[in-house]
């Protein structure tokens, strides 16, 4: 399933809550990805990522799930943006990808980085997986590097993810 929308629902608790949530996401033909449901003082909390269908779009899912009887309702319905492929990164000159375990700030201290060189960021998606009893997690950076300082820059990310025992690869993007 590819996320395309992200639902985020906090309103006062009730029996039926979730099957109400749910079936009414199901008549409209959503599909369900990593999805959470949790009371905090009363107050419930329902997120999902989850698949609209083209049929639907995200004004109609949202106002679909306004006409359900919920108290002190937030209803947030907004969209996740794919990360476009690398080939059509608009003035990307490389695609870099760094995976390892999940540590807490991986992408500011590789992002710091680029600020050295001079380099832009065009795009950015991270993931995390659970493998072998690890959370494994990827970042990829699609970024515009001066080509005076590609070569410097693409070491010492390297050097910096070897240190933080990150697999590194990149790409260069035809201009």
């Amino acid at each position: 399933m590819n996320a395309n929308t992200r639902i985020t629902i906090s309103c006062q608790d009730r029996v039926g809550l979730v099957s109400d949530i749910t079936g009414r996401l199901f008549d409209i033909g959503v599909n369900l990805g990593p999805t959470g449901f949790a009371l905090d003082q009363g107050r419930a909390t329902f997120t999902t990522e989850c698949e609209l269908p083209d049929t639907c779009p995200i004004t109609e899912c949202e106002a679909a799930l306004c006409e359900l009887t919920m108290e002190q309702a937030e209803v947030t319905v907004e969209a996740i943006y794919p990360v476009i492929p690398a080939t059509n990164a608009p003035g990307a000159t490389h695609m870099i990808e760094c995976a390892g375990i999940d540590q807490p700030g991986l992408i500011a201290r590789l992002s710091e980085i680029f600020i050295e060189f001079n380099a832009n960021i065009v795009q950015l998606a991270a993931s995390a997986t659970n493998e072998n009893d690890s959370r494994v997690y990827t970042t990829r950076f699609a970024v515009a590097i001066p080509e005076d300082r590609a070569a410097a820059c693409l070491a010492t990310l390297a050097n910096t993810a070897g240190s933080l025992r990150l697999l590194f690869k990149f790409d260069t993007l035809a201009g």
